[in-house]
């Protein structure tokens, strides 16, 4: 697609406005080196990472220096200083060679720096954001709880103030992705209980002070070499100068940093699919059956043309999502339901060109001697974490209807 222009309405921006996808030198240059970085150093090593659960961190500290890990974050914090597009197009690089890498990019430039940059202070933009867009440092997302992972209003991690003014913050979150090997991470409390959503505030932790625990690492399905934990704070005690945002608005900033993260979600899903999809176009070719190659055969095609039309669906509501995320930073209004939409249909997308790329494949597709059975199970996670599919259709819903 790139170089291409396509205009799509977008409902939420003014009716004369339009999508145009005619990509930028800058936006085609951040992508041309994620998928030289991906084919080259991310891919080789995929799939022994994944058998072994081995957290990336050599090539994560190389895509900081890259300027992957703070795409949209201004050069003077540290960054690429790109916008949503570009981001999106790199996103997709990373995860057409390993989910897991861009899982790992995705929190640190969506919910980690996304949040700061919009809700922080100077100091915290300098002291956060600056060392995790350069690689040297890694952050990390906590707002799910055992007992809470759709309900995340319903947590019981609490924040209190003691003499100094400072916040004492006691509780556990869990399925913290980069939970073991992080620096930073933006966590969510209960300041003032009884109220809800309206009582929570959102706190940047530091994980080498005391108090911070992380447990042992998930043995997960997919995305294995992205390292995912429960972490637990006891007693730990918070700089009032690290409150992100007012006290009390931390469930308006958790929801508006998911905005961003299900754009980062959808372009993984993209990329995985995106995989799937060039793998199985390849195998069609090559495969031979009853004298002639797979590809020829009608049923075969119409997998493929499924195939094609639902990637192709994904990629260009994905983009959307980035564009209005973009509009709505330089001209205000909201960008939700796009995202939604593109996590929604892109996840789904991914784990039904995944599931059909395995059928095709036959036996070497269940086989872990092809990154098929990787891509398979990768894909599922798309559909679950930053909002569940379910989560997603009400939240369309409730967007087009306006009813709550």
């Amino acid at each position: 697609m790139a170089g291409d222009s396509l205009k799509l309405p977008v409902s939420v921006i003014e009716p004369e406005h339009f999508v145009d996808f005619r990509f930028t030198e800058d936006q085609l240059s951040i992508q041309a080196i994620a998928r030289d970085f991906a084919l080259k150093r991310i891919a080789p090593v995929a799939a022994e990472l994944d058998a072994r659960g081995e957290f990336p961190l050599d090539n994560i500290r190389e895509m900081g220096q890259l300027g992957l890990m703070g795409i949209e974050v201004p050069e003077e914090y540290g960054g690429a200083g790109m916008d949503p597009v570009a981001y999106v197009l790199a996103m997709i690089e990373v995860a057409a060679a390993d989910a897991a890498t861009s899982t790992v990019m995705s929190v640190n430039n969506s919910l980690f720096c996304n949040g700061i940059l919009k809700h922080g202070t100077e100091e915290q933009k300098q002291k956060y954001v600056r060392a995790i867009a350069q690689g040297e440092a890694i952050g990390a997302y906590a707002l799910t709880e055992p007992q809470s992972g759709s309900d995340a209003s319903a947590m019981h991690t609490r924040a209190t103030r003691n003499e100094n003014g400072d916040w004492v913050i006691n509780g556990k979150k869990s399925w913290i992705t980069s939970g073991p090997v992080c620096r930073y991470i933006v966590l969510f409390a209960i300041t003032t209980p009884g109220i809800g959503a309206k009582g929570v505030s959102a706190f940047i932790i530091d994980t080498q002070k005391p108090g911070f625990h992380a447990g042992k690492t998930e043995p997960k399905l997919g995305i294995r070499a992205s390292a995912t934990c429960e972490i637990e704070l006891n007693e730990y005690v918070c700089s009032k100068d690290d409150v992100l945002g007012e006290v009390g608005k931390g469930f308006s900033i958790a929801m508006g940093v998911l905005d961003a993260g299900r754009i980062g979600i959808a372009s993984q899903a993209v990329g995985i699919a995106r995989a799937a999809y060039e793998a199985t176009l390849q195998w069609s070719r090559d495969r031979k059956a009853f004298g002639h190659p797979i590809g020829t055969f009608q049923m075969t095609q119409a997998k493929i043309a499924d195939m094609k039309c639902k990637l192709d669906a994904a990629t260009l509501l994905t983009l959307r999502a980035a564009w209005a995320k973009g509009e709505a930073e330089r001209n205000g209004g909201r960008f939700g339901t796009e995202a939604s939409v593109a996590k929604l249909v892109a996840s789904e997308a991914a784990m039904w060109i995944t599931h059909q790329a395995v059928q095709i494949h036959g036996g070497m597709g269940y086989s872990k001697e092809l990154p098929l059975e990787r891509y398979f199970r990768d894909a599922k996670i798309t559909e679950i974490y930053e909002g569940t599919s379910e989560i997603q259709r009400i939240v369309i819903a409730r967007n087009e209807t306006g009813l709550r």
